[in-house]
This record gives C-alpha cells, sequence and structure tokens, in this order.
C-alpha cells in the first residue's frame, strides 16, 4: 500500500495549502484573511479528530529525525517501540525518520498499532514505511496536539529544538494542570546530562520552577523501567 493509500481523513500533501501556518503567522493581516486561516485550522482539527479513532491505550515516543537507523538512539527506539507494543500500547510518533520510525517500526513488527503525525515542512519529509495509519498536517500546534491528546504517557528519546519543544509543551500543561499528570519516561540519559544539570542546578534554584516540576519527568536505564513507570 503506498503512502498516500494510507493517509486517513482523505487528503495527501499535495491537497493541503502550501505554507499556510507561515502564512498565519506571518503578522497583521486583515479580519477576513484571519478568519479564513481559522476554518481552515478548524478543519485540520476535524480530520485530525475523525482519523484518530483506536482502543488501545497509546504512548507517544519524541525523538530526532537526524539519526540514522543503525544509531543506538534508533535501535534503542526500536526496541522500545516493540516492547510498549508487547505490553498493548499503540505507539505514537511525528511519523517521520529517525527515532520516530525507529520507534513505529518496532511497534509494527512486534505486531502493535503503529501511528504517525506527520508534518509538511520545506524539506519535504515523507511518513515512514511502517505506520498503519498516519495523517498529514501543516500546523505544527496542531500536531502536537494531536500527539499529546490521544496517549497517557510520553518518552522522550535525544532530539533537537522539536523534540525539546515537544517535551516541555506536555511538561508545561502537567505544571499547569492543563494535563493529567501522565508520566514523562526520559530515555539516553548521556544526551541530557547538561540539560538535566541546567534544570536543577539554574531554573531550581533560581526559583522558576519547583521541586515537584523537576519529578514530571523520570530519567530511565532500561526498557524495562520505562515500561514499569508508564504502567505504574
Amino acid at each position: 500500500m503506498s503512502h498516500e493509500e494510507r493517509i486517513v481523513g482523505g487528503q495527501s500533501m499535495l491537497d493541503q495549502v502550501e505554507g499556510a501556518e507561515k502564512l498565519f503567522l506571518a503578522g497583521r493581516r486583515s479580519r477576513g484573511a484571519d478568519l479564513e486561516s481559522a476554518v481552515k485550522i478548524f478543519l485540520e482539527f476535524l480530520r485530525g479528530f475523525e482519523s484518530f479513532e483506536f482502543t488501545e491505550p497509546c504512548v507517544t515516543v519524541f525523538g530526532s529525525a537526524r539519526f540514522d537507523q543503525d544509531h543506538e538512539y534508533c535501535r534503542l527506539a526500536r526496541k522500545m517501540g516493540a516492547a510498549l507494543a508487547d505490553a498493548g500500547y499503540a505507539v505514537m510518533t511525528g511519523g517521520g525518520p529517525g527515532i520516530m520510525e525507529a520507534a513505529n517500526r518496532g511497534a509494527k513488527e512486534a505486531g502493535g498499532l503503529s501511528i504517525g503525525c506527520n508534518i509538511r515542512l520545506p524539506r519535504e519529509q515523507e511518513p515512514n514505511a511502517y505506520l498503519d495509519r498516519f495523517i498529514q498536517l501543516e500546523h505544527f500546534f496542531i500536531r502536537k496536539v494531536m500527539l499529546v491528546k490521544y496517549s497517557s504517557a510520553f518518552v522522550v528519546m535525544p532530539g533537537g529544538f522539536g523534540t525539546l519543544d515537544e517535551a516541555f509543551e506536555v511538561a508545561t500543561l502537567i505544571q499547569t494542570g492543563k494535563l493529567e499528570r501522565f508520566p514523562i519516561v526520559g530515555m539516553g540519559l548521556d544526551f541530557w546530562t547538561q540539560l538535566r544539570k541546567f534544570a536543577r542546578e539554574t531554573m531550581l534554584e533560581s526559583g522558576v520552577i519547583s521541586e515537584d516540576d523537576i519529578s514530571f519527568v523520570h530519567p530511565v536505564t532500561s526498557i524495562a523501567e520505562a515500561l514499569e513507570v508508564i504502567r505504574a
């Protein structure tokens, strides 16, 4: 089955408006133009809600698109995806390459449900080949809603600005009471050493976060430990 045939919601990349999010965020526009964007945003949300109907509990895996599949973090993500599927969880990712592909692959190979929320980028990001269902999105903020809305736990693996954005968004939603206190599992601890040090030695000591905020993220050293946190 081709990527186009596996798109849920009946809309391919070619059907989407070129640069809709960039246009929307370009600055002051007419009221009519903003209302037109609002309608398109609503329709994209609606398409997402209609597309993702499943009964399995879901775990979202965040991570970089830039690692090759033979990288140690991708090998870890593939094992994590398989372990989640074996435990009865659907696995959702951003639908792209790298760690996302590895987690989806692990889930699919283990017979679990593999889901992706792909984003259209200037350097076109193709959905990976290990998705049972996926949706193409134009707006990053809608993608983040989809990645959070359907999951009851989150696995954060090494990544760049996008991964940090997603992880901090989840932490902020929990901190502010906008999201149930679902577990955030941190994997690949060697990658996060300096960030964890900054959070504790700078942010915590400065008083901009609390000790309780630090506890939102559960650093783990093994897949078994990650599953224990998620199940708990």
